[in-house]
């Protein structure tokens, strides 16, 4: 066992064009005066890091590093979520996920995806450059719009939907390995990656790649109904990032986990701050602990209802009440009689 890191929080939700979110120091600064010891870098932000210096340039990590430390603060990971995303898009997605490209790559999906290919290889490089053994991502997706499938799905489709979604991602993958960096997917609905059995099924494909980690987030477990706690104990070994983010499902007469197509206000299942929600991070947070888990607890606000600065504040205390300093010994070593192998033996009725 060894005691979490944190609290951290993730900066995607925060960035903007005014101060202080404009700028890595000034977001830095910001993220410290709230209680925060470390900071999640969306690396596709370019007001707060120049991915293709960090890619290419250690003394550039060294002194952005050195810039996060004059703030107090420490930088957990980088995220690539939404280079991530597309290296796999289904074309009934290809107008809305256009924005998360360059506008010169617009309307060409095959520009598109070598780009964000190059941006999680940029991502990697800038991981290792900064002395970071994980960064997060989502795995785009290719077979979501035949999640609940009418008319049924044709045999073979999803299978091939997942050979393509492995094909992608294995030179990123082992270019990650080379490097000595996990990629933490992201298991998030709108991903191919969504639950425990997709998850398996791109493992599978390619042959249990020890970089494949696993983004632990409760919350999209909580609006699938997906027990998040067995998730734990079954994953164990793959889970590399946590993000701290809570959820609430109400269900009615009228609505269910697909929400009516409702905004979040309104939909039975829908985002919450920490300790606002029904995850039971006491729990969460103990398996972690006895896991083993080496990483950080890193807090990803989004809710329905609380403003985002609000959440902010208060998740860094959230995280820091519920971070366990591991015990060095055991509650009843008071009692103990300081016994030997011999008195063993005699104890259990083997000698004398």
């Amino acid at each position: 066992m060894q005691t979490m890191k944190g609290p951290g929080l993730f900066l995607a939700q925060f960035v903007g064009d005014t101060p202080p979110f404009d700028t890595f120091d000034a977001i830095s600064k910001w993220a410290a005066d709230c209680g925060y010891e470390g900071v999640q870098v969306p690396s596709g932000a370019d007001t707060l890091i120049d991915l293709d210096k960090a890619a290419t340039s250690k003394d550039y990590c060294d002194a952005l590093k050195g810039r996060a430390a004059d703030q107090g603060i420490t930088i957990t990971e980088l995220s690539a979520h939404t280079q991530g995303q597309l290296v796999a898009v289904h074309p009934a997605y290809d107008l809305a996920f256009d924005g998360f490209a360059p506008a010169s790559l617009r309307g060409n999906p095959k520009a598109r995806q070598a780009w964000a290919v190059d941006q999680v290889k940029k991502t990697i490089d800038a991981s290792a450059n900064l002395s970071l053994d994980r960064m997060a991502a989502f795995s785009g997706a290719l077979a979501w719009p035949y999640l609940y499938p009418w008319p049924q799905r044709p045999a073979g489709l999803i299978e091939a939907a997942f050979d393509e979604l492995a094909a992608r991602w294995r030179p990123l993958l082992d270019h990650a390995a080379e490097k000595g960096v996990k990629i933490c997917y992201e298991i998030h609905p709108g991903e191919d990656l969504h639950d425990g059995v997709t998850f398996e099924m791109f493992l599978d494909r390619l042959d249990q790649h020890s970089a494949a980690m696993m983004l632990y987030d409760p919350s999209h477990y909580v609006l699938q109904q997906l027990d998040y706690l067995d998730h734990l104990d079954i994953y164990a070994d793959r889970i590399g990032m946590f993000h701290v983010k809570d959820a609430e499902f109400n269900p009615t007469g009228r609505q269910g986990v697909y929400g009516g197509y409702q905004g979040w206000t309104d939909r039975a299942g829908r985002f919450r701050s920490p300790g606002d929600g029904q995850v039971d991070f006491k729990a969460i947070f103990s398996k972690l602990t006895a896991m083993g888990f080496d990483g950080w607890a890193v807090v990803e606000w989004e809710c329905a209802l609380k403003h985002p600065e609000d959440g902010a504040r208060e998740g860094a205390q959230f995280v820091r009440d519920h971070i366990i300093r591991v015990t060095e010994h055991a509650f009843d070593d008071f009692a103990a009689a300081g016994t030997d192998a011999a008195a063993n033996r005699k104890m259990l009725g083997l000698e004398g």
